[in-house]
């Protein structure tokens, strides 16, 4: 299987690359070789997803840690691949049934490359190379969020690229201040080695932790840091917003990878800080979220604030940095990332139908029962109420936050009310209010489908919810005792 681990970084490149060089100008040739590689993507992707259970490193030039470049496969990192790519499938479908990825030059290699940066900052064992692959993920994005060009969607991604820019130089500082003080930026080999700091260091230690927190909160959209996103979202493509619901995920993984192996709660030289500084950034965030959910002028504006209301939800749990909260974390992962691209999808479906993109009255939508049957959907998933996984994920992080219930389950349920309140109004004004027409049939079947495939995964989401909380259980003990994934690079001795 090692051999395996590398290629969701190099299929998604090589693709990318044949699509550029070979294809360029053919649209229907490059949308079968996209699809053809997020297929493969999907099946590489279960497959290391089952042999997942033990970690498992991969040395690129068969270099050993902590020299060379190592990949690592382990339960955390095979589910994001599978969630990455069980997503890219129905975005990729909905940009070719909808028509978006004719709107502008080289999506499927954008979208690709995105992909392969995505699915490289999952495997990567290595913090430098995390950094290099949001390198390549955030050129690919902002191709991806100018697709089809427009005054809003430039000066919004100018916007995305100047707070993500200012992410990277933060970034640079502390791997810079890591390096200096540990002689290593392997992932590994830091978690090896941070317990015998010298005393001396450990001021040095705290501030590259601090900035690192700060990279991650970009990233992820907490409070105070989420500034770019509803923009960047609202004016983004809509299939490229719900491709794009998985990237702030990337946040919140890099947050539990860190502070599980590199900054654990028992580290003395950084102690309790993560957990300190997440808790209530994570409670304005959600408050954040919640709020511009029920102020919402548009239902893209919406679907971003409400993105972010589930980050919110996320590093809540995650502030907790126990196995039970991390468990419940992952499980609102792949349940927020789909809902929330569920969103964006409905919310592209509407805003190509109406007269204008504001939550106001409009005559009504061609295909408004189909549609407005996914807006509801979403909004239940989001909201977290029954029966969608939503509201299981919800009682999960409840039950994992007994101890902090006073704050952080009136600060959940009174942001799930406010967001019901949010969407209710959205929906009534959208397919309830909407004024008399008749409208002619608009049809795209392979984008509804496509739509109605991320609703049917929420489905199983649910419906599977025993045997996968099972799984993340045992993913979230395996994170909280990281000796295997030291062993796996050959640095436990280190």
């Amino acid at each position: 299987m090692s051999h395996w681990i590398i290629a969701p970084v190099v299929l998604p490149a090589l693709a990318a690359a044949v699509m550029v060089i070979a294809l360029r100008g053919n649209l229907a040739l490059q949308r079968a070789a996209s699809l053809a590689a997020i297929l493969a993507l999907n099946a590489i992707a279960l497959a290391l997803l089952k042999a997942s259970p033990t970690p498992e490193a991969y040395f690129l030039g068969d270099w050993p840690a902590p020299f060379g470049i190592v990949l690592v496969l382990d339960r955390l990192s095979a589910l994001m691949l599978a969630l990455l790519a069980g997503l890219a499938l129905p975005v990729a479908l909905y940009a070719i049934g909808s028509g978006w990825d004719a709107k502008g030059a080289h999506f499927h290699p954008l979208l690709q490359f995105l992909l392969m940066g995505i699915g490289g900052a999952f495997l990567t064992g290595d913090a430098f190379n995390l950094f290099v692959f949001f390198e390549v993920l955030l050129i690919a994005s902002y191709g991806l969020m100018i697709h089809g060009g427009g005054g809003a969607r430039t000066r919004a991604g100018i916007q995305y690229i100047a707070f993500n820019l200012l992410g990277s130089s933060l970034f640079l500082f502390a791997l810079a201040l890591l390096y200096a003080v540990t002689g290593t930026l392997n992932m590994a080999d830091l978690a090896a080695k941070l317990p015998g700091l010298p005393q001396g260091d450990t001021a040095l230690l705290r501030v590259a932790a601090v900035l690192l927190i700060l990279v991650f909160a970009i990233k992820g959209a907490l409070v105070p840091l989420q500034f770019w996103l509803p923009g960047t979202y609202a004016n983004a493509p809509g299939v490229v917003a719900a491709m794009f619901a998985v990237m702030t995920k990337i946040g919140a993984y890099a947050t539990l990878r860190f502070g599980t192996l590199v900054f654990p709660p028992d580290l003395p030289a950084t102690g309790p800080l993560l957990a300190d500084l997440l808790y209530p950034a994570a409670l304005a965030t959600l408050a954040v979220g919640a709020i511009g959910t029920l102020g919402a002028g548009t239902l893209p504006r919406l679907a971003a604030f409400a993105g972010i209301a589930s980050m919110g939800t996320v590093f809540l749990a995650l502030s907790a940095f126990t196995p039970a909260s991390t468990a419940a974390a992952l499980y609102y992962i792949l349940h927020s990332t789909l809902a929330t691209a569920l969103l964006f999808l409905v919310a592209d479906l509407v805003t190509r139908r109406r007269a204008h993109a504001r939550l106001s009255p409009a005559p009504a939508i061609p295909t408004s029962g189909p549609i407005a049957a996914l807006d509801f959907a979403a909004a239940i998933a989001l909201v977290g109420l029954p029966p969608l996984s939503g509201f299981l994920g919800k009682l999960l992080v409840l039950d994992a936050l007994r101890d902090r219930a006073a704050l952080a389950w009136t600060a959940l349920l009174l942001a799930s009310f406010l967001m019901l309140v949010g969407q209710a109004r959205a929906g009534s004004i959208l397919f309830w209010k909407a004024e008399p027409a008749d409208p002619a049939p608009t049809r795209e079947p392979l984008a509804l489908a496509a739509a109605f495939a991320l609703l049917a995964a929420l489905a199983a989401l649910t419906l599977a919810a025993g045997p996968v909380t099972d799984w993340l259980a045992a993913t979230a003990d395996a994170l909280h005792d990281p000796a295997a994934y030291i062993a796996a690079t050959g640095l436990e001795d280190a």
